[in-house]
């Protein structure tokens, strides 16, 4: 199946699969849809050899890479790295940073073994363009894409100039007009059931008004999709295409811990938050002792953006790395959307594609079979 944006882009299948995984990337591109690589938090050197790797493996077929440049965020008016991250570091509370390290102690999670290790600079223009001039010097990487907020002017035009498209996510009717006002070629559209950062209002709300406001503007569906009838819907509302996030999480070729599996595979759609206790905005995720904490009265409320991202980069590579050790998975940053609830096995991202296609039939083949012929 095609929608005139797949053919645009020349890909078989409306998928779109945002990951921070390239071995994703690479089997959902394989497979006939386009694989997104998730590029907030990598320096430059971690894109390099990410996009290394995906180039060598990826064949003909293409992929996009998302980044994150915010409207605004505190130091946006610093000009070079060393500068950003000398005010972050002073900006950070200490109680903050005593906060942040007794849940992790508290739980057990090991330290990291070179605490001189370069923090990266998520949520950043500095670190944003960057990772976006490393990106356009790759043939097959097709689309960038902003994952917070409307790209500044001058990156529009970048890309534009460099012959690829250019896309933002939106948690918000307004945000999407901005989007379209400024020229970007398509809008991910995600409903609050995503996981990440999304806004408040549901999917089956958000999307129709979306693509109504923006056509003839492609508008990709997000934020509740994990299977064939709930992309049928999508589709039905006049999307463009899909995109999905949790979904391959707990795939075979993602880059996740037993204990991370584990917590996808035990965890329903009652189990995901809105927090902003990771990153500063609110973002969706798996509800644990960490998030409890920052809500409570008696505790540090979450700093803005990038601040707590700052904070807490430690903290999100330490829970990764040692996921299965002690308690870590009570105080980990799983962000994921309630779909987490219809992740029960493990499946190649080839199998995730095919079934998504499949069920897409059925369900189409049963509205066809319920609805009157003439």
């Amino acid at each position: 199946m095609q929608t005139d944006f797949c053919k645009q882009l020349g890909i078989e299948a409306p998928i779109f699969a945002f990951t921070h995984c390239r071995d994703v990337v690479v089997a959902v591109s394989k497979a006939g849809g386009i694989g997104v690589l998730g590029a907030v938090g990598f320096s430059p050197e971690q894109l390099t050899e990410e996009l290394d790797w995906i180039d060598a493996h990826i064949g003909d077929h293409i992929y996009g890479v998302d980044t994150a440049i915010p409207q605004k965020y505190e130091g946006m008016d610093k000009t070079s790295p060393e500068e950003l991250v000398a005010m972050l570091q002073e900006a950070i509370p200490e109680q903050h940073r005593k906060f942040a390290e007794k849940l992790l102690a508290d739980h057990g999670v090991p330290e990291w073994p070179d605490k001189d290790d370069d923090i990266s600079l998520s949520f950043s223009a500095v670190q944003a363009q960057a990772l976006i001039d490393i990106a356009l010097t790759r043939p097959q990487c097709r689309m960038i894409i902003n994952a917070l907020g409307t790209p500044p002017d001058d990156v529009i035009k970048q890309v534009h100039d460099s012959g690829r498209l250019i896309g933002a996510l939106a948690g918000r009717l307004k945000h999407g007009l901005a989007h379209k006002a400024a020229g970007l070629d398509f809008v991910v559209c995600q409903g609050s059931e995503g996981g990440g950062h999304a806004g408040e209002v549901t999917s089956m709300i958000l999307w129709p008004q979306m693509v109504d406001a923006l056509a003839p503007l492609p508008v990709l569906a997000a934020g509740g999709i994990g299977n064939g009838r709930q992309m049928l819907a999508a589709m039905g509302m006049g999307a463009a295409g899909v995109w999905l996030g949790s979904a391959w999480l707990n795939s075979e070729e993602a880059h996740a811990e037993p204990a991370q599996r584990e917590s996808y595979m035990k965890a329903t759609s009652e189990d995901t938050v809105r927090s902003r206790s990771f990153t500063g905005k609110t973002a969706r995720m798996l509800k644990n002792e960490w998030t409890d904490a920052w809500e409570r009265d008696d505790t540090p409320d979450p700093l803005p953006m990038p601040l707590q991202g700052y904070l807490t980069f430690d903290a999100v590579r330490r829970t990764h790395r040692y996921a299965g050790a002690a308690e870590t998975q009570k105080v980990a940053f799983n962000p994921i959307g309630q779909v987490v609830g219809q992740i029960n096995s493990i499946e190649s991202c080839r199998d995730i594609v095919f079934r998504l296609l499949s069920e897409y039939a059925d369900a189409l083949e049963h509205v066809n079979a319920i609805t009157p012929q003439e």
